[in-house]
């Protein structure tokens, strides 16, 4: 899908009430298509079933309003579509780049502690353990026996084939990343290790359901926290590996408490709604955020 103009999207998880850091991106995607006569597209990622739940949706709905923020309907919920997930999930199996793990979340703890007793293992960009399992090297008989007995399993990116496919890889970028990248930023991949793009109780992730919906709805620009810097490296894979077009990326700061630590759900940081119950304006959050009056 090709836009005559850009299209920029904000795409919040329902698993908890939007505080002034989603304030923050969501106005500056906002402010940002209005000014390039552009789009905003609102999406719902909903994969997460164990804590999305319907009313943290609709008080999406109602803190965006009160903020001002008009976005384009019908709104795209990823729970809809996990179809196009599945078919993608395919894709890139028919190519060789995807095996199934099956230890659990306990397992591969063990087996990093294990590993760090040794000495030390790489952790990826977020701080959680590089994949340090064996499903790479199952057979095929191995497999359909640990699938027929019910073990858990995911569905994981053959981090080193998947590169050696592709070659190097970069993206456009027009903000900043936490160490002050900007312009021409090159992808590493590698660092994240085999991630995971499907389980078996939910056949997506993050990674790869992100990747599928800015295509699908013709996404120009991407405009998202630093904290999602890195993962763009895992996108810019997915993108080339599935033949996706690659939107301009733009990483904005990330507000923080008192503390130094960044705004969270799950910190329960003071929500849009708990504001405006105490009598906050939205010109208040835009002077809060840090962004003028009118855009």
């Amino acid at each position: 899908m090709i836009s005559a103009h850009p299209v920029f999207r904000f795409a919040p998880s329902p698993n908890g009430y939007l505080h002034l850091g989603h304030a923050y991106s969501a106005l500056l995607n906002f402010d940002l298509a209005r000014q390039a006569d552009g789009r905003l597209l609102l999406r719902i990622e909903d994969i997460d079933v164990t804590r999305c739940r319907p009313e943290y949706e609709q008080a999406i709905y109602d803190d965006l309003a009160w903020l001002g923020i008009a976005w384009e309907t019908p709104v795209r919920r990823q729970s809809d579509h996990l179809d196009v997930y599945i078919a993608a999930c395919d894709r890139l199996a028919a190519m060789g780049v995807l095996y199934p793990s099956f230890e659990s979340r306990a397992e591969i703890a063990r087996l990093v502690a294990a590993e760090e007793a040794k000495g030390s293992w790489p952790r990826d960009p977020d701080g959680a353990p590089i994949y340090p399992g064996a499903g790479k090297s199952l057979s095929a008989t191995e497999v359909t026996a640990l699938k027929r007995s019910g073990a858990p399993m995911a569905l994981r990116l053959d981090m080193a084939e998947a590169i050696r496919r592709v070659g190097a890889l970069f993206w456009q970028e027009r903000g900043t990343g936490p160490d002050g990248e900007t312009g021409a930023v090159a992808a590493h991949p590698e660092v994240w290790g085999d991630v995971i793009l499907a389980r078996k109780e939910v056949p997506t992730s993050y990674h790869l359901s992100v990747v599928i919906d800015d295509a699908l709805q013709g996404v120009t620009d991407v405009v998202r926290g630093q904290d999602l810097f890195w993962s763009t490296s895992v996108h810019r894979l997915l993108q080339e590996l599935l033949g996706l077009p690659v939107p301009a990326y733009r990483h904005h700061g990330l507000l923080r408490d008192e503390t130094g630590a960044k705004l969270a759900k799950s910190l329960a940081s003071t929500s849009l709604r708990e504001l405006r119950a105490e009598g906050a304006t939205p010109v208040d959050i835009r002077r809060l955020v840090g962004l003028p009056s009118h855009p």
